[in-house]
């Protein structure tokens, strides 16, 4: 049985919006929900999200000192049942949480964040979901 549904994949970013159009018109999706802060697409086969952070800089790939900069945000039923449940399977809780009460951050076993939520929107693969923006 499984402990999580996959909600968004996350993208670190400088200016949400820029970065949403451009995954929107490449992926054939639409922005359905914006926040000051972050923007969802929706796409036939699945949804991101752009999240505008401070002081973002973009990965230096292959390797360097910021080779990263993607998350996997993952719905939860119960954020307590499933950090316990995460922890029991190999993650780490991360020292710093934002925002303990909305969602959990923590790391896989080679180190990626991700986070835990129970209040993303589980958005359905097939139509595109009529999401009321934040206002």
């Amino acid at each position: 049985m499984a402990i999580a549904q996959l909600s968004l994949i996350t993208l670190n970013c400088s200016d949400k919006e820029e970065l949403a159009v451009f995954w929107a018109a490449l992926l054939d999706g639409e922005i359905v929900y914006r926040t000051s802060e972050l923007a969802v697409v929706h796409t036939e086969r699945g949804s991101l999200c752009a999240l505008t952070v401070p002081d973002y800089q973009p990965p230096s790939w292959p390797a360097g000192e910021t080779p990263s900069h993607i998350h996997l945000d993952l719905r939860v039923d119960d954020l307590d049942d499933a950090q316990a449940e995460a922890v029991r399977l190999g993650a780490r809780i991360a020292d710093v949480q934002p925002g303990p009460e909305l969602w959990r951050v923590l790391f896989d076993p080679a180190g990626h964040p991700f986070c835990l939520t129970a209040r993303a929107p589980l958005l359905p693969l097939g139509p595109r979901p009529n999401i009321q923006e934040e206002g």
